[in-house]
């Protein structure tokens, strides 16, 4: 065992109220003008304004200042650029471009703050750790990631401790302190968050399909078990929807009810059937739909696109992978078959889906009985056209049975396999920009590197919280391991500049401001992004100091206008080019098809012609064989003639010798008495 004294600084908010106090906030709206001038540049300025208005006041909701008050237009516009920030994440960026701008600040303000000490027990041996803070213990914290028996260094160094009542890092998976009663291990299971509350249900455990509910409350860590009952389905129908136990379903929060979308079953149906638990009187049920459902399946992908399910692919009763797409209006209760354009992806099951801009549908990964993938397909949902993108950044390799959940436009794959060993990454996808980037990694066979798994996200204070449960890598899990985000990202510095791909450019970054506002603003000094410092410098700068920097940011707009106006051309030029070449390609597949039609004609001349003598053959194969018939009845009239002939003249030659001799007294002879 050894000690380690660590020191995180002081929490939020009190870490932002000692930022704002060096900055010299006051607490007033039109305080730190001065203090501000003389510290920090126009742009800084400007921004941290805006962010202690957001952290203090909340959302800009005061009117447009008038045209005569340049500064005060500048500040408005600064502050109304940040939309509907949440306070906790105002107060992290303003601490984060203090600390860029003035890296000593807390080292000088610290004479009139009191830090708060953390004395962190460390178990090299055993991956736990005893927390104490300011002589308070809190529950035991495990941490997923070691390295030689020390933590892992994380991706941001903010310690925060609020919502989960121990010490919490961020891009970290961590075991929080968890009481009652834990569900049976299992994997393939359903998992939905409503209310602060994470709804387990089903599952599959030693081979056995599962039906029972649990509750997790995600802000004491208490698990409890839900007694569910049945209800009639309708009244037309007055018995009772059974509870059958499934695995690898699909489990939905819609309104104040979850869903329960198809799912293996020990006596399948013929279609998919959907359930429907009633949160407030804890009684299941079965929907009635109409239209043609689709077959039963298990390992589907099931995504709540407004309110529409659409389901992708999974596994049948009889074993077969499947590729078809479904949709159920949830207004209707109507099912449609979608029969997609373009080349959808090939048949699989315990794959990943999202949905991005309430139009791209992204399907990721799964496997088939063979083989597994890391194939990243896209439909769009208005044109219902398939297409394949080019993944950037760090791919992820093939795997199946991985689960996701989306933070804005960021999309986090925990777990899943390759039929040889479990997944250790945790990895998020940009949706805008489709670039790969891993968040973090554990060590060793543990819940986080299985398949099966379940992930849901919910909210801290603002603060998004990814939580993990069961999953199935060579043993049943039922462990809970959570996981926070960082605002700031290290991930956007591991993201290569390219052009978005063509079958998603047309995906709109119009997603959750507070995910990636942080990176934007650091990008945006490189002079890549400037959304809010180019709203800024319509009007004069609020400090006319330093009005090279305003010169030399127009001198660096203008040349990025440019730069983007060439690179448009060009894409005209191009675009002009394709045209051309697909008139010219057109025009040829128009001759072709004539040529080919023409070509078709003189083939069916051809064979009529063909026809014809071969019926007139026919015919005069006919005559033939009757001429030779004619013939050989000629040949035998001929034959019997002559011999009608001879016989005559015989007759003749006797008749006439026999009178000469009567005449004579020659007496007859023997041929004459014969004749």
């Amino acid at each position: 065992m050894a000690m380690a004294r660590a020191s995180s600084g002081l929490a939020y908010p009190e870490r932002f109220y000692a930022a704002a106090s060096y900055a010299g906030f006051d607490g007033s709206p039109n305080s730190s003008a001065k203090e501000l001038t003389s510290k920090f540049s126009n742009d800084s300025a400007l921004l941290l304004y805006a962010l202690y208005q957001q952290a203090t006041v909340g959302p800009c909701n005061v009117p447009k200042p008038s045209s005569w008050s340049p500064v005060e237009q500048s500040k408005w516009k600064s502050w109304q650029g940040l939309g509907h920030m949440a306070t906790t994440e105002a107060m992290r960026l303003f601490v984060k471009i203090l600390e860029e701008e003035d890296p000593g600040w807390y080292s000088r303000a610290s004479n009139s703050v009191a830090e708060p000490i953390v004395d962190v027990e460390m178990n090299h041996d055993s991956k736990t750790e005893a927390v104490k803070e300011n002589g308070n213990s809190f529950p035991e914290t495990k941490t997923i990631s070691t390295e030689n028996g020390n933590l892992m260094e994380t991706q941001d160094k903010d310690v925060v401790s609020e919502g989960l009542g121990s010490v919490v890092v961020y891009d970290q998976w961590i075991a929080p302190p968890i009481s009652g009663q834990r569900p049976k291990a299992r994997y393939e299971h359903g998992a939905a968050v409503v209310q602060d509350k994470m709804y387990i249900y089903g599952g599959n455990h030693n081979g056995r399909y599962l039906s029972d509910m649990h509750i997790l409350d995600l802000r004491s860590w208490a698990w409890s078990k839900i007694q569910a009952k049945a209800v009639a389905e309708s009244t037309e129908s007055p018995s009772p929807a059974l509870l059958t136990p499934c695995a690898g379903h699909s489990l939905i929060p819609w309104e104040n009810k979850l869903l329960s979308i198809a799912g293996h079953t020990k006596d399948p149906s013929e279609i998919i059937q959907v359930k429907v638990f009633d949160l407030q009187t804890c009684s299941w049920s079965t929907l009635k739909t109409y239209g043609k459902p689709p077959v039963s399946r298990g390992g589907q992908s099931v995504t709540l696109v407004g309110t529409s399910l659409v389901i992708f692919g999974g596994e049948d009763a009889k074993r077969s992978l499947l590729n078809d797409l479904h949709i159920l209006d949830l207004e209707t209760m109507t099912w449609d078959e979608i029969d997609a354009v373009g080349v959808p992806p090939s048949p699989r099951s315990d794959h990943a889906a999202a949905v991005h801009a309430d139009r791209y549908l992204l399907i990721f990964g799964g496997g088939s009985h063979a083989a597994c993938f890391n194939d990243l397909h896209v439909l769009d949902l208005q044109t219902m056209e398939w297409s394949r993108p080019t993944q950037q950044g760090e791919i992820p390799t093939p795997r199946a049975g991985h689960a996701g959940v989306t933070i804005g436009e960021n999309w986090f794959l925990v777990g899943g396999g390759d039929n040889k060993s479990g997944v250790s990454e945790t990895v998020v996808l940009n949706m805008s920009t489709l670039v790969w980037s891993v968040v973090t990694s554990v060590q060793g066979r543990v819940p986080l590197a299985s398949e099966g798994l379940s992930l849901v996200v919910s909210s801290y204070s603002g603060e998004d919280v990814i939580v993990a449960f069961g999953g199935y890598n060579g043993r049943y899990n039922n462990e809970v391991h959570v996981l926070k985000p960082s605002h700031k990202s290290t991930l956007s510095s591991k993201m290569i500049e390219m052009p978005v791909p063509d079958s998603v450019s047309a995906v709109q970054n119009n997603t959750n401001p507070t995910r990636d506002l942080e990176s934007e603003l650091e990008v945006g000094q490189e002079g890549k992004i400037r959304e809010i410092v180019v709203d800024n410098v319509d009007s004069e700068p609020l400090i006319s100091k330093h009005p090279e920097t305003t010169e030399h940011l127009i001198v660096t707009l203008k040349a990025e206008k440019e730069e983007l106006e060439s690179s448009l051309s060009k894409e005209k030029l191009q675009s002009i080019q394709l045209k051309q070449d697909l008139t010219e390609a057109e025009s040829q597949n128009t001759d072709l098809y004539k040529e080919l039609q023409s070509v078709r004609g003189q083939l069916a001349a051809e064979q009529s012609r063909c026809f014809k003598l071969e019926v007139d053959v026919a015919e005069l194969r006919q005559k033939l064989q009757t001429m030779e018939t004619l013939q050989k009845e000629l040949e035998l009239l001929q034959r019997q003639k002559a011999a009608s002939e001879q016989a005559a003249l015989n007759a003749k030659r006797q008749s006439s010798g026999g009178m000469w001799g009567w005449l004579a007294g020659a007496p007859p002879t023997q041929n004459a008495y014969d004749a």
